[in-house]
Order: structure tokens, then C-alpha cells, then sequence
């Protein structure tokens, strides 16, 4: 279908972008992996803080963190014996905040 003055869309971009959407969402589509995610949505987080809000063991978190590191969906930094995690990927932030706005929403007597 052809929609009246309508921008003409570039093809090969817009397969690159869903090239680059498929791959953020195959991260978004394990739900511990998601709440991992949301969970650093306000800010960096612990890992203690993130086991304790995924209700996960320690190395199951690392490792989905690893995995989310490398894949730079996530960065750490390290103060002391801690390293906290952040989102890292500016992308995420909103899709994540959408996603919650429509499947969490907050009840009106709230």
C-alpha cells in the first residue's frame, strides 16, 4: 500500500534497524533478563541490590549481566569491592519504560 506523501523509506536502513531491534529485543525477551533491566532502569545498582530485587542467585545474576555486558546493553564500574551496573545502551531506557507503562500499569487508587 501506498500512503499519500508519505517519506520514501530506505530499504537496506531500515533492514539494518531491524537487524539492530531484533537483537535488543532477543535481551529483552527472557523475563529474568528484562526485570534485570528494569531493575536498572532509575540507576546503577549492585549486584547484591539486583539478586535481592530478582529474587536470583548471585552467579545466575553475573551471568546474565556478563552476557548483557557484552552484548553493551550494560556497563559496571567498580568502586572498592563493588561494581555497579547502569544501562548502557540510551535505546533501552524508553523501550523499557514503555513496556512498563503498558504491562505494569499502576492501579488509579494508588
Amino acid at each position: 500500500m501506498i500512503i499519500p506523501n508519505a517519506p520514501q523509506v530506505d530499504m537496506a536502513a531500515m533492514d539494518a534497524a531491524a537487524g539492530e531491534a531484533a537483537d535488543v529485543l532477543k535481551a529483552l525477551s527472557n523475563p529474568q533478563r528484562l526485570r534485570l533491566l528494569c531493575a536498572l532502569l532509575p540507576g546503577e545498582r549492585c549486584v547484591g541490590d539486583l539478586e535481592e530485587a530478582l529474587g536470583a542467585s548471585q552467579s545466575y545474576v553475573s551471568g546474565q549481566l556478563a552476557r548483557l555486558r557484552a552484548e553493551g546493553f550494560v556497563a559496571c564500574d567498580r568502586d572498592g569491592r563493588t561494581i555497579r551496573y547502569r544501562l548502557a545502551d540510551p535505546r533501552l531506557g524508553p523501550i523499557l519504560e514503555r513496556l512498563f507503562e503498558v504491562f505494569c500499569p499502576v492501579p488509579a487508587d494508588v
